[in-house]
C-alpha cells in the first residue's frame, strides 16, 4: 500500500517497524480486529486500551494485515530492535552545543511552557498520507531562544533515545512556527510506538524528518545528515519538492 519513489532508495525497512521482533500471529490479528471494532463502538477507556493494543500489534506485524485494524492510520518504523520506554521519572531532553545556556527538560517542564497546536496532513516519503493530524507541543524556536543560540550557529542536530536515529535542520528551518517538540499527537500524549513521550514534528517536510523518541537538540555550525539522509534521502525534505516526489504540500 506504500509506493517506492522512483528517485528515492527503497522504503524504510519492514513496513511495520521492528524487523527483528516476534511476528504477530493470525489469531492475534483477527482478535484485535474484533476488539478494535468493539473499542470504536464503545469509546472511552475501552478504546484507549484497544488503541494501545493496535500499536503493539502493528509494530510487530510483518504481514501488513494490521492495516485493517480500526484506528490504525499510520505505518510504524524503527531502525533498532527495541527502544526503552520513558516517563516523567526517566525522560530528559537536553539542549546543548553552541548555546549560552545548556538546558535539560523533564516532561513536566515542557508541559509548563506555552503550547502550540497544529493540524496538517502527515506525508511519508514512501507514499502514504494521513490527513488533518493534530500535533501539539512547544515550538522548537522557543527552546532555542531559551538556550541562547550563538551567532555563529547554522544548524540543529537531533538525537534520539533509541540510540541510533538522528536528524538535522538548518537554523532557519528549525525556527519556523510549524516545527514543534511535540508531546501530543491526535490530541493525546504521544505513545511510545509513535515516538513518545516526546518527538519532533516538522510539518512541511516528509515524516522521516519528524524524529521519534527525541532526547537531544544540539546547536551546530553545519548541517549533519541524519540517519536516512546518510542512506540516500534528501537532507531538505520539503513535501512535493524533494526525493523525486510531487506530493501535494502538507497543509
Amino acid at each position: 500500500m506504500s509506493d517506492s519513489p522512483s528517485k528515492v532508495p527503497s522504503p524504510l525497512p519492514g513496513p511495520k517497524g521492528d524487523p527483528g521482533g516476534a511476528p504477530v500471529g493470525r489469531r492475534v490479528l483477527l482478535g484485535m480486529l474484533g476488539l478494535g471494532a468493539l473499542g470504536v463502538a464503545a469509546g472511552g477507556p475501552i478504546q484507549d486500551v484497544v488503541a494501545k493494543g493496535v500499536d503493539t500489534v502493528a509494530q510487530n506485524d510483518p504481514t501488513g494485515l494490521s492495516d485493517l485494524l480500526p484506528g490504525n492510520r499510520f505505518r510504524y518504523y524503527t531502525v533498532t530492535s527495541n527502544t526503552p520506554e520513558m516517563d516523567e521519572t526517566t525522560y530528559r531532553l537536553r539542549v546543548d552545543g553552541m548555546v549560552d545556556r545548556e538546558k535539560t527538560y523533564r516532561l513536566s517542564d515542557l508541559a509548563a511552557l506555552p503550547q502550540t497546536r497544529l493540524v496538517q496532513d502527515v506525508q511519508c516519503v514512501t507514499g502514504w498520507r494521513v490527513p488533518k493530524t493534530p500535533f501539539a507541543g512547544v515550538r522548537l524556536s522557543a527552546l532555542l531562544d531559551a538556550a541562547g543560540v550563538s551567532p555563529a550557529a547554522k544548524a540543529i542536530r537531533f538525537r534520539c533515545f533509541d540510540g541510533a536515529y538522528t536528524e538535522s535542520l538548518t537554523l532557519e528551518q528549525a525556527r519556523r512556527p510549524d516545527v514543534l517538540v511535540a508531546t501530543s499527537m491526535e490530541d493525546k500524549p504521544v505513545t511510545h510506538a509513535h515516538g513518545g513521550p516526546v518527538r519532533l514534528y516538522v510539518a512541511p517536510m516528509y515524516f522521516y524528518k519528524s524524529a521519534k523518541w527525541l532526547s537531544g537538540i544540539t546547536v551546530t555550525d553545519e548541517v549533519v545528515p541524519g540517519y536516512w539522509e546518510q542512506r540516500g534521502y534528501d537532507v531538505d525534505a520539503w513535501v512535493g519538492r524533494s526525493n523525486g516526489r510531487d506530493d501535494a504540500p502538507t497543509v
